[in-house]
């Protein structure tokens, strides 16, 4: 087993409106070479209500500037109830941050485009915008689709009021550091597996290209639940560090236990050639809910990992904690890799 060392709680909602119910699941980037660590996080008011929140770590834990203000908030019929999880990457000197539009009923990734921190200018829709219907239609012309793509958002209830328009939900969209073979690869989710996206322009995502892909949906899965902690499904957490045996992906299982489901963080090994090709995975949770402060919340016994810094041999990995706090843990990065390559 790895060792873990829980860091406690690094962030807290506060009594500003934007964030007086809770903050959560942050997206994270480290400067290079520099001790300034990024922190972007979803931040909810009274009513469930979200925006980005933004703050400046001074070294993996210490917060140095906080904003009062949300430097992301709703914008258009596609976000009207929130704006939510984000996660960021830096490809060619361009930072990407990707989110979950809510409008109450759909939730689809998004993305926003920087050149310079904190400021963001939104792009728009990232994932398909097809119905349950449309998707099943196409994803089982090849292979059976598992059950459980059918089985959650509502999908009966929605289905029998023909007036309601339900889109697949796309969340949990991260991307790759790095073009791979001239390509922009993103992860996303569309329950209960990980699948993953290749372009070489993000342009290329139109109708058509979507049709394709789930022509072929069985190929695009990357992770599907294997071992008892993720039995119930998994998703994408934070974005790919890059090494030399892969790139290592910390994202997130869920299982139902008697008090309910359980979140914990996951790790798992992807080729750094071919992304979509899983060399290895932990059998075991790297770290589960164990603190008053992990099982008590907005929503109970939650650890949700959205982002990492590294600091010479450490792998610090920011999680939500119970959806309503933000907190840290780290690893040593070359005792994950090894117990990782043990598990191939």
């Amino acid at each position: 087993m790895i060792e873990v060392t829980k860091h406690g709680i690094i962030l807290n909602r506060t009594d500003i409106g934007f964030e007086n119910a809770g903050v959560l699941n942050p997206a994270v980037i480290r400067e290079d070479n520099t001790n300034t660590v990024h922190l972007f996080y979803r931040a909810v008011r009274k009513g469930n209500y979200s925006t980005i929140g933004y703050c400046r770590l001074e070294g993996p834990l210490t917060v140095a500037e906080r904003l009062e203000m949300p430097v992301l908030f709703p914008q258009g019929d596609h976000e009207t109830h929130g704006v939510e999880d984000p996660r960021i990457s830096k490809i060619d000197g361009l930072y990407y941050l990707t989110y979950t539009a809510y409008d109450g009923l759909n939730a689809l990734g998004a993305y926003a485009t920087s050149e310079t921190l904190p400021h963001f200018e939104k792009k728009g829709i990232l994932t398909p915008q097809i119905t349950y219907d449309d998707f099943r239609r196409l994803a089982e012309t090849k292979c059976p689709l598992n059950e459980k793509y059918l089985r959650f958002n509502g999908y009966n209830s929605i289905h029998s009021n023909p007036e309601i328009k339900a889109l697949l939900w796309s969340k949990n969209v991260v991307f790759f550091p790095r073009r791979i073979h001239d390509k922009l690869y993103f992860l996303h989710r569309i329950k209960p597996d990980i699948q993953i996206v290749g372009v070489h322009d993000l342009g290329e995502l139109t109708p058509a290209f979507w049709d394709e892909y789930f022509l072929h949906f069985c190929d695009q899965v990357v992770l599907e639940p294997k071992y008892d902690h993720e039995v119930s499904y998994v998703g994408g957490g934070c974005p790919p560090v890059e090494t030399e045996h892969g790139w290592l992906l910390i994202y997130h299982g869920v299982h139902d236990t008697s008090s309910g489901y359980q979140y914990v963080a996951c790790a798992a090994l992807l080729d750094l050639d071919n992304p979509a090709k899983e060399i290895a995975r932990l059998p075991y949770g790297l770290f589960k809910p164990e603190f008053a402060w992990e099982l008590k919340g907005e929503v109970n016994n939650v650890c949700f990992p959205t982002g990492t810094a590294v600091f010479d041999d450490t792998l610090y990995i920011y999680y939500g904690a119970a959806d309503e706090r933000i907190a840290c843990a780290s690893v040593s990065l070359s005792a994950l890799l090894a117990e990782l390559l043990l598990n191939k």
